[in-house]
């Protein structure tokens, strides 16, 4: 079975929220070896300067990269990615499971965004549009996508 990694910076801390991120793992465990890892952002003060910003960012990618998984596909989610339909992202998940890839892996950074360097080492930048979305919700958005995405590759009736 594939393994699909979520790694995201924050706790969801809104019941609705939990409540929806456990069922869309209940649901992607059908289909392969899924598991979300929450990191802590890096607390910063309230008005952080670029230079604190970028410095706990920095700290951040230490934190990634030391949990992406050996051999695994890496995905990033930011603005300046590639937008992609539901059944592009679907093909391109198939893709890297016919690469030969162990697994593959999602980022979803803080609030102040990623590191440069998580981005670079990236091999996949993705976009969720050019709208802003709390990342709690960001969270949920990408959980649903991949559920979505397994469902289209098994050719369930899911997605219209």
């Amino acid at each position: 079975m594939f393994d699909i990694t979520l790694i995201t910076m924050g706790r969801l801390k809104e019941k609705f929220y939990i409540s929806a991120a456990e069922e869309y793992k209940k649901r992607l465990s059908g289909y392969c070896k899924f598991s979300l890892l929450e990191l802590p952002e890096t607390r910063l003060p309230e008005n952080p300067s670029p230079a604190e910003i970028s410095a706990g960012l920095e700290k951040e990618a230490d934190l990634v990269f030391s949990k992406i998984p050996k051999g695994a596909w890496l995905c990033v989610f930011t603005p300046e990615g590639k937008e992609l339909s539901s059944e592009a992202f679907a093909g391109k998940l198939a893709e890297v499971k016919m690469s030969g890839k162990s697994g593959a892996c999602f980022f979803i950074g803080s609030s102040f965004g990623m590191a440069p360097r998580v981005k670079a080492r990236a091999d996949f930048r993705l976009s969720m549009g050019p709208m802003t979305f709390p990342h709690h919700l960001a969270r949920i958005m990408v959980l649903e996508q991949l559920y979505r995405a397994e469902a289209i590759q098994a050719g369930s009736k899911y997605h219209k």
